[in-house]
């Protein structure tokens, strides 16, 4: 790429869908400003649409210093082709140095094409972002580059952590799921530096018609707004035993969620899974049961403020994360929480 150090500043893509921006458009502005910090930059929020300006706003009181709006009609529902073509457009003309997107099922299928298109990098799934140097540790006769984005992934199945950088093309880029960035206090009543931008969309044979557009509707509460949860395992045994699961949830009042074992034996939604595959969460309690704490689990919990695990495998990986451990079997011990939890609790209400 031509002179990259034209390249300034850190993009964030602002994903909204049904004209509402997404929680994980907020979490990657958060994280933008402490990698523009490093920098000595800013954060631009790239709002693309159609009929959303009034989103705008909600994205400086997060932290945008700029949003840059691609609206237009073609924009509505999010399609491969004008969305692409929409942020390739803001790189080319903007300069970005780095361009962070959201991996969700959006994301995953817009950052690849977007950097294909521009001619640059992409690491996927990032669980942590950072400015140094490249490489990390000098080697002889190679130039170490400084001021990088170093982005770092699990690699290999979740065997192993690797940090990536892209040192001879911009943007660097990179998607990031969401629960993993934290968002920045809100900034009630701040107003966006708006600029309106728009490279044009003609319609050709990638613009796909939407013919409809089909809902789901789940009864499912979202683990990752949880402040409690208590997740079970493959040691639970099987879906009738999550009962008792339930019943510690209500008494304390918690959410059941899973780990990928459950879900691949069918007990429980996909929607409910922890870990690398399913969602990263950050309750203020985390109880683990029956779970054995491979790296792709405790990926998706490790960051919970207080992580009690009941396993009655004493060498299970759980206690290695776990503040607390109980040693035993959760069929003895979960009744007897649930029971002393709830006295207490209703002891409390009086």
């Amino acid at each position: 790429m031509n002179n990259i150090e034209a390249y300034k500043g850190v993009f964030v893509f602002a994903q909204q869908v049904d004209n509402v921006v997404s929680g994980i458009a907020l979490e990657l502005i958060g994280k933008g400003k402490s990698l523009a910090a490093d920098l000595g930059t800013e954060v631009t929020a790239v709002l693309v649409g159609s009929g959303i300006k009034d989103q705008a706003d909600r994205l400086a009181a997060y932290g945008a210093d700029r949003v840059i709006l691609v609206d237009d009609p073609e924009l509505k529902e999010y399609r491969t082709e004008p969305y692409t073509h929409a942020l390739a457009s803001v790189i080319e003309k903007y300069q970005p140095e780095i361009f962070l997107v959201g991996a969700t099922a959006i994301g995953r299928d817009l950052a690849p094409r977007v950097c294909a298109r521009v001619h640059t990098g992409l690491t996927a799934d990032c669980t942590q972002l950072d400015i140094g140097d490249f490489p990390i540790n000098p080697i002889p006769g190679k130039e170490q580059k400084h001021n990088q984005l170093l982005m770092t992934r699990p690699a290999f199945g979740g065997n192993t952590i690797a940090t990536i950088a892209c040192p001879d093309f911009r943007p660097q880029m990179a998607t990031v799921r969401p629960g993993v960035m934290q968002k920045q206090p809100k900034n009630e009543g701040a107003k966006a530096n708006l600029e309106e931008f728009n490279p044009g969309f003609t319609p050709n044979h990638n613009y796909v018609e939407i013919v409809d557009i089909v809902k789901s509707v789940a009864n499912v509460v979202d683990i990752m707004d949880a402040k409690i949860l208590i997740s079970g395992g493959r040691g639970v045994g099987g879906p009738e035993n999550f009962g008792m699961l339930e019943e510690l949830a209500e008494a304390i009042g918690g959410t059941v969620s899973c780990s990928r074992a459950v879900v691949d034996a069918g007990w429980k939604p996909k929607d409910l899974q922890v870990g690398q595959t399913g969602k990263t969460v950050r309750p203020g309690l985390y109880i683990a049961v029956g779970i054995s704490g491979a790296i792709q689990h405790l990926a998706g919990m490790e960051e919970s403020d207080v992580i009690i695990a009941i396993n009655k495998d004493e060498t299970a990986p759980i206690f290695e994360v776990a503040d607390y451990g109980i040693v035993g079997d959760y069929k003895k011990i979960l009744p007897a929480l649930t029971e002393k939890l709830a006295a207490e609790m209703a002891a409390k209400e009086k």
